[in-house]
């Protein structure tokens, strides 16, 4: 492998990361605009497994700026990100698998602890491609495994 591809490489895992990064700072601020912007054309997610829905990123962004709005607080972190590039059209390179842990805990708007009131964690399954804009989301599969729900209020 020359410098000059090896250097390509190190910068398209830059890019790469960048981009992962960008989908939970998204998430996080609710900036559903960035989160469209972030999937190439017909780019879907699917976040079935968290009792969400499947569509492509248009669908997905309302259904998630709905459904957070309960959280006044979200802090998603990515992390043990696994990267493995594809082949497109006879081009190493151009595709990528990322497959990435998540934790996201969560405070119910009006809470009255700072405390998250809702965690969950669990694996993303990143689909990309490289294109004219850099590289976008084809694909996002949130694969839930656990969550911990608000304690229930006790009486006295």
């Amino acid at each position: 492998m020359t410098q000059r591809v090896e250097l390509a490489t190190v910068m398209d895992r830059l890019a790469v990361d960048s981009l992962i990064t960008e989908y939970a700072v998204a998430v996080d601020d609710g900036d559903w605009a960035a989160y469209r912007a972030l999937f190439a054309p017909g780019g879907r997610a699917d976040y079935r497994s968290a009792g969400g829905i499947e569509g492509d990123a248009r669908q997905v962004a309302d259904w998630l700026a709905e459904s957070l709005r309960l959280f006044a607080m979200r802090q998603h972190l990515i992390v043990n990100r696994r990267l493995c590039f594809g082949i497109l059209e006879q081009d190493t390179g151009d595709t990528a698998h990322v497959q990435a842990d998540y934790i996201n805990p969560m405070r119910l708007d009006g809470a009255a602890s700072a405390a998250p009131d809702f965690v969950c964690g669990g694996r993303y399954a990143f689909g990309l491609t490289r294109t004219y804009d850099g590289w976008r989301i084809g694909e996002v599969v949130v694969r839930e495994k656990w969550r911990r729900l608000p304690e229930p209020a006790t009486t006295r």
